[in-house]
């Protein structure tokens, strides 16, 4: 990847006076009959005879020469609008199909911390997994900026044990692999991404999702009559086919619920991040997010964005398998997760949870019913460190 350095151009000062064989009076007029010449630049004495300050010309610095500094990418390039969340740094192509890129994770996110304050949440690998494959399509793959994404899938695996936020930025390392699914096509419009984040040489998450790039003209069709021309293209594509909840606008199915239980009982530790509202029902929610928090609705969009319905999930999940809050959080160790339809906004959608207890490791199910008709699945297994 290249870097933009930029550099400011050194000029040297003219200088005001000058001394040739005559003598030159106290206003710079010269009293031989032709004017002092004025010092040429690059021959030009260090010191000035009636100053005495230093006019040497100053070279102008070599940008090939300029030490390579850490940057994010491009913001546009990762669909988010505010620069504090865009994770990724670098990118460098290894191989016709093989990329390998930095990110950095920040000591004290606001949503992507565990409620004890001592790891980066699960979740921020699955956002950085997103970034990934939207970063190298546009970068790397030819895909044009306004274009939009559909993410189909997510397989995710993350190792807490290199989760610890530590007394620095957390900096990683990620190689990722794409694979198109139609190779002859000009562009790969649609293809799968493998990704292993790496922590100082220790795996820290490895994640597999697949990408579908859509025209805008084609989105509009597709997305008729939900959508109209976006007024921000990347605010439409930024995310998931499938991430949507319902914003709390419509007011079916939320009469005589129950109260919502403190955060810690989904995990989380801050009213505003709860995305869940219980119901009647058992192990049953209705997903009302707040349409304003600052990342998961990081910009606007005609549909739920999947990280929405992936902590929807998480949230779910750790109510079902935790009832009694804990001051022992749970992290999620593996996440599939596939996005069946667009979730859309307004519209009341429900998830319920349960667990196959047939395995050694507990794995909660979570479905996401929309109008009677599935959105979204996951399978999600956790775990508590130690």
């Amino acid at each position: 990847m290249t870097l933009l350095t930029v550099h400011q151009d050194n000029h040297p000062t003219p200088a005001t006076t000058a001394t040739g064989t005559g003598t030159a009076t106290g206003t710079g007029t010269a009293t031989g009959p032709h004017p002092a010449a004025e010092p040429d630049p690059a021959t030009q004495t260090s010191t000035e005879t009636k100053t005495g300050t230093d006019t040497r010309a100053k070279t102008p610095v070599d940008p090939a020469r300029m030490p390579r500094l850490t940057t994010t990418v491009p913001r546009e390039y990762v669909h988010r609008s505010t620069l504090a969340e865009v994770f990724l740094t670098g990118c460098e192509q290894t191989g016709n199909t093989h990329y390998t890129l930095t990110a950095q994770w920040p000591r004290a996110h606001t949503f992507f911390t565990t409620p004890d304050g001592t790891h980066h949440h699960p979740l921020q690998a699955a956002e950085t997994i997103r970034q990934t494959g939207i970063y190298l399509a546009h970068a790397e793959l030819g895909i044009p900026l306004g274009h939009h994404f559909l993410m189909r899938n997510l397989h995710l695996t993350t190792h807490p044990q290199h989760l610890t936020i530590g007394p620095t930025p957390t900096d990683l390392t990620l190689t990722a692999t794409y694979t198109p699914h139609h190779p002859h096509t000009k562009r790969p419009t649609d293809f799968t991404m493998h990704i292993t984040i790496t922590r100082n040489g220790h795996p820290t998450a490895t994640g597999t999702g697949r990408f579908t790039c859509l025209t805008p003209t084609t989105y509009q069709r597709l997305r008729h009559p939900h959508t109209t021309t976006p007024t921000n293209t990347t605010s439409t594509t930024s995310t998931t086919a499938a991430g949507t909840t319902a914003i709390g606008t419509s007011t079916a199915g939320t009469q005589h619920q129950p109260p919502n239980p403190p955060p810690t009982h989904y995990g989380r530790t801050l009213p505003h991040d709860i995305v869940l509202t219980p119901t009647p029902h058992p192990h049953t929610w209705q997903l009302t997010p707040n349409p304003h928090h600052p990342i998961l609705f990081d910009h606007t969009t005609d549909h739920i964005p999947g990280m929405v319905l992936l902590e929807a999930a998480h949230q779910a999940a750790t109510a079902h398998t935790h009832p009694t809050p804990t001051t022992h959080p749970t992290h999620p160790t593996t996440l599939h997760a596939t996005f069946h339809h667009y979730t859309e906004h307004h519209t009341p959608t429900y998830i319920t949870t349960h667990t196959n207890t047939n395995d050694q490791t507990p794995t909660t199910h979570i479905t996401a019913h929309q109008n009677n008709t599935t959105v979204f699945t996951a399978q999600l297994t956790t775990h508590t460190p130690t």
